[in-house]
Order: C-alpha cells, then structure tokens, then sequence
C-alpha cells in the first residue's frame, strides 16, 4: 500500500452522525482531515493539521471514536476549503501514528530542530 493512497482516500462524512453534544470526559482530542481508511473499512485516517508543530497521519478504530466536531475550515493558497475536523478518541484505545522523516543517516525526523519541517512542508530540497 502506498502513501499516495493513504493520502488520497475518500473524505470519510460517516462518522460526524456520532457527535455527542458534550465533550467526551474519557478521551483525546486530535485536530485534522479525516479521510476513509484505504483498505480498512473498520478503520478512518486523520491527516493532522500542516499548521501544527508536529505533522503525522493518524489511524484510529471507528469504535474509539466517541465523538466529532466539524471545525472552521481554513482556505489554501488555491482558493479551496479544506474541511477540518476535531475527533474524540477514546483514552486507553491504541492508534496508529505515520510521521514525516528525511531519509539519512541517523533519520532526521520533523519534530527535530532544523529545516527538516520547513523542507518537508514546501517540498525543497
């Protein structure tokens, strides 16, 4: 499985029809698009949002999901919304988290000081 698959998988709607009125007391907030699992259909991806500190595709179980928000969404340079959501996952629950790295030796990872977020954002080498 590709990452281009990852990426561009299908807005996943479904789940907004679970959102709870109060903020759930036993579970995490995550901020993000969320995208259907490419091949898991028991599974949604949350591709966090590019303005955070620390860029990283999330994976959760539907079934931790407890609750989402649909938020302001922010517009890209192109003039196009992109929808952001906020999802309550359950604490205790296990996710999977997919983060940016530049390929060396040792790995630099996007979370460390440097460029390596700068490059990885804009696309330069």
């Amino acid at each position: 499985m590709s990452i281009r698959e990852y990426l561009s998988a299908e807005p996943f709607s479904e789940i907004m029809r679970y959102h709870q009125a109060e903020t759930p007391q036993n579970a995490v907030a995550f901020t993000g698009t969320l995208r259907k699992h490419p091949y898991d259909e028991d599974k949604c991806l949350l591709i966090g949002d590019t303005s955070d500190r620390e860029p990283a595709i999330f994976e959760f179980r539907i079934s931790d999901v407890l609750s989402a928000v649909e938020m302001p969404a922010p517009v890209s340079e192109l003039g196009k919304p992109r929808p952001l959501v906020k999802l309550w996952v359950r604490r205790g629950s296990f996710g999977i988290r997919y983060e940016p790295f530049e390929v060396d030796e040792p790995l630099r990872f996007a979370t460390e000081p440097g460029q390596i977020r700068e490059r990885f954002m804009g696309g330069t080498r």
